[in-house]
């Protein structure tokens, strides 16, 4: 009866072990920025600006380095950069850039989805590509689209995260 004793008290103390080693790696993954499915894939990501226009930057600051926009507005400025390019910068209460979102028609001059969300990216069954990666750690999230449709379109977000 002892033995049994003993050897129950093993496999508890054992299965306490694992358990807490299993924790301990949960937590590990937590504080790498593995949560809630989101990733911080790399310590800088590829894709964080535009022609040099970074978020949080303020509307003078932009406007300096793009020119000025074809439409603007309180909440936003928009921006056609050639026949297949656009941007749009939104504005959050102080006027910084909250969100840039670039569209290229047909694809033209859109950066490879590569450099932009990393190579995991599944192709759907119509030819659309669609991957958003989160850096917590950084304070946002940038997202790489492609539509299917009959004139393509790329769109390339950036965004803070709330």
């Amino acid at each position: 009866m002892i033995n049994k004793l003993r050897h129950h008290s093993f496999l508890t103390g054992a299965l306490l072990v694992m358990v807490a080693l299993a924790l301990a790696s949960i937590n590990a993954s937590a504080q790498k920025g593995l949560v809630k499915g989101r990733a911080d894939h790399a310590p800088q990501p590829a894709f964080s600006e535009y022609k040099g226009v970074r978020l949080g930057m303020s509307a003078e600051e932009i406007r300096g380095k793009l020119g000025k926009p074809a439409l603007a507005d309180v909440d936003q400025d928009y921006y056609v950069i050639s026949n297949t390019e656009s941007v749009q910068i939104v504005w959050d209460a102080a006027h910084k850039a909250k969100a840039i979102s670039i569209d290229y028609i047909e694809g033209v001059g859109a950066p490879d989805y590569k450099s932009v969300v990393g190579s995991d990216v599944q192709p759907q069954a119509d030819g659309s590509l669609y991957k958003l990666v989160y850096y917590e750690s950084l304070g946002f999230w940038v997202s790489y689209n492609r539509t299917a449709s009959a004139v393509r379109m790329v769109t390339i977000t950036i965004q803070q995260i709330k």
